[in-house]
């Protein structure tokens, strides 16, 4: 039984998850991208970072998609949320919106979002979408706990003139984040959740670094959430809880008719 706090759920707009957190929709007349991944199964990392495995390909290229408008990057320092194909097609993307410290790294059409801050965007037909950068803690912990490992994080929402809301987590792990989030922009219409559960032994006593599945379920009830995508919860070794531990979660929580896996079954 759907819980009676959250209204019914509504599919204003078409997401195609894409494999792990690659995720492709288009909004107010803009195409956006999440964390651009289409490197092939293989051992993947950056200087200084540790060694990802990732176990199955994107469902597309970047040629199937065609252009984007936006990049929405919950972070640069992690190649399982942007890897060299995705390095590659920022070149091509007027915009890339990410934390400030990736901001200045990346350069070029990238900017930095600082928790609250917002963008405007010009919509193609009139009127504008804006962007929000909001808190996300890749961790147990607070920001100043976690950033030293796992580094900045941040979730965007999306807001404009007669379009529905919409949230992008980011690797986000902390509920009172969620919370934050609530309480400037609930009830959320559509919520791309990272979930997962990855975990590393050395990191945090082995605690996920995203959300688990309970957790993703309880975050969609604190954000009012009339559709869920969830993402970044397969297609990488490190991630302990998928499709069927999230359907379970969900169920559990009353919610199982807020899921969209934006792919066929």
């Amino acid at each position: 039984m759907s819980s009676p706090s959250l209204p019914a759920a509504t599919h204003p707009f078409p997401v195609h998850v894409l494999g792990g957190p690659t995720v492709l929709f288009e909004y107010g007349g803009l195409r956006f991208l999440t964390d651009p991944t289409f490197d092939g199964p293989g051992d993947h990392g950056r200087p200084g970072r540790p060694v990802l495995t990732k176990t199955a390909p994107s469902t597309a290229t970047p040629a199937d998609i065609g252009p984007i408008d936006v990049v929405l990057l919950s972070h640069d320092e992690h190649a399982d949320n942007l890897d060299d194909s995705g390095r590659a097609l920022l070149a091509d993307v007027p915009l890339t919106l990410t934390t400030p410290g990736g901001g200045r790294r990346l350069g070029g059409t990238a900017k930095g979002l600082a928790d609250w801050e917002s963008m405007e965007l010009s919509r193609p037909d009139g009127g504008t979408i804006t962007v929000t950068g909001v808190p996300a803690i890749h961790g147990p912990g607070t920001r100043e706990e976690t950033e030293p490992s796992t580094g900045q994080v941040v979730g965007f929402v999306l807001t404009g003139a007669g379009l529905p809301t919409v949230h992008v987590s980011g690797d986000n792990a902390s509920l009172d984040a969620v919370r934050e989030i609530a309480g400037r922009f609930a009830p959320v219409d559509t919520a791309v959740l990272f979930a997962g559960a990855p975990r590393f032994p050395v990191l945090f006593d082995g605690a996920p670094i995203v959300l688990d599945s309970a957790r993703a379920a309880e975050a969609a009830q604190i954000l009012g959430a009339r559709r869920v995508v969830p993402a970044h919860y397969d297609s990488w070794a490190h991630f302990t809880e998928g499709r069927d531990e999230l359907a379970a979660a969900f169920a559990a929580a009353g919610l199982a008719d807020r899921l969209d896996w934006g792919r066929p079954a």
